[in-house]
């Protein structure tokens, strides 16, 4: 039965959000919290959809349903209306919409969906407290690389460097994303690298002699703890990408007839591609059927859709020892930590360096730095592909070997051949 204004304004909210469809897929939805949100439910391209009308009472009935009839319309053209709502919101170019605070937020609230739920707070947090107060309202065309130096400096002033730091850093995307949205041309941000104190670096601990790897490796390997987290376990070593990329890696970019895993680095937000070795095709083919209903290798212990939680290797490194807690005399809790997750990819770098002799350039592009040609281009995700295959099956090979060996020695008075045509 359509719906009425009258049946509207009864209807409760719930424990569970409640649905009153009005028909063609049109319906009202309410939250729990009492909100009201017109919603549309179609197909396209055989796949269920769902597009937002607005909220009630300030889209009425009659609003809703002129909007559903026009969302219809573009539906039969053969156009996707949600699509179609985003591009056009991509290029609305008045004012408001092309000013600096609109413009991060459209970017953060884009960029959510994949990045780690901590990332998006500090983020959000920086742009709302840090940059919004001096260039929030300011359109973006308009603010140059002195205006926004001066903002930076007010960090720095108050002591907060790296804030300063990764505030520049997200600024810069701001611009980016505006370049390629057609509302800026230039990236003021940019023009800063350099301009700013230092920020003190901190390493991730790491070990790098062989002597010290083999007795972790050991561990790893025969780590009791839930199958999952075993497998993420042994393949961090042997793959040495970013924690988070390895945590949220996806059934869909691991191709294992192919022995390769493509996606995006997180940090060069490039194509990148891991030629993954018979021994990780192994535990790869091991896991999957456990986890190849779930979207994630590694899903959630708790359920819910999602990947491994941020923290879970390094809690899986602290009940293997090489994670400590200590009490200082003033009574604090302070972590004393000989490896992270992290450091895999410290002790792959000084490893296949200088035990198995592979050339940098090789390293850099499997750990997806940005490394460029001698014309300064960026190499694709391509290059030196053959090369990297045999240099992480070579790598895999090492790991076997280092644990099963007892007397290792030491990198300085290693043996080891460099890998040929290196």
């Amino acid at each position: 039965m359509p719906l009425n204004d009258l049946l509207i304004r009864k209807a409760q909210p719930a424990s569970k959000p409640v649905r009153l469809f009005d028909g063609g897929g049109l319906y009202l939805e309410i939250a729990p919290s009492g909100g009201k949100l017109w919603r549309w439910k179609y197909r396209f391209a055989g796949k269920e959809k769902r597009l937002a009308l607005g909220t009630y009472p300030e889209i009425s009935l009659a609003e809703a349903r002129k909007r559903h009839a026009e969302s219809r319309q573009v539906l039969k053209s053969g156009i996707d209306p949600g699509e179609q709502r985003k591009v056009q919101k991509l290029t609305r170019l008045d004012r408001g919409d092309s000013s600096f605070g609109a413009i991060a937020l459209e970017l953060l609230t884009m960029r959510a969906k994949k990045n780690a739920k901590s990332t998006v707070v500090r983020n959000t947090r920086i742009v709302e407290k840090d940059l919004n107060p001096y260039i929030g309202e300011r359109p973006i065309t308009e603010i140059s690389a002195p205006e926004l130096l001066a903002v930076l400096r007010k960090m720095e002033k108050r002591g907060a460097v790296e804030t300063a730091h990764r505030a520049r850093g997200i600024a810069s995307m701001v611009f980016r994303y505006s370049i390629a949205t057609g509302r800026a041309k230039h990236n003021p941000a940019q023009d800063l690298i350099g301009a700013l104190e230092p920020t003190q670096t901190e390493h991730f601990a790491s070990l790098t002699e062989p002597a010290q790897v083999a007795p972790l490796l050991r561990a790893i390997w025969g780590y009791d703890g839930s199958t999952i987290v075993r497998a993420a376990l042994k393949l961090a070593p042997l793959l040495f990408a970013r924690p988070g990329e390895l945590r949220t890696a996806k059934w869909a970019d691991i191709d294992l007839d192919a022995r390769e895993w493509r996606y995006t680095a997180t940090k060069t937000e490039t194509a990148h591609i891991v030629p993954l070795s018979k021994q990780a095709i192994e535990i790869l083919e091991e896991l999957k059927p456990l986890t190849k209903r779930f979207e994630y290798v590694f899903p959630s212990l708790q359920g819910k859709g999602r990947p491994m939680s941020e923290n879970t290797l390094n809690s899986a490194m602290r009940r293997m020892g090489f994670v400590k807690e200590e009490i200082g005399k003033d009574g604090k809790v302070r972590t004393s930590s000989t490896m992270t997750a992290h450091g895999f990819r410290a002790m792959a770098r000084t490893v296949l360096d200088e035990v198995l002799g592979f050339r940098p350039d090789y390293i850099e592009h499997q750990l997806a730095h940005a490394v460029r040609d001698p014309n300064g281009r960026a190499y694709n995700r391509t290059a030196h592909l053959v090369e990297r295959r045999k240099m992480m099956q070579a790598w895999a090979d090492y790991i076997d070997k280092l644990r099963a060996e007892r007397n290792v020695v030491s990198i300085a008075g290693s043996s080891h051949e460099p890998f040929a045509g290196n």
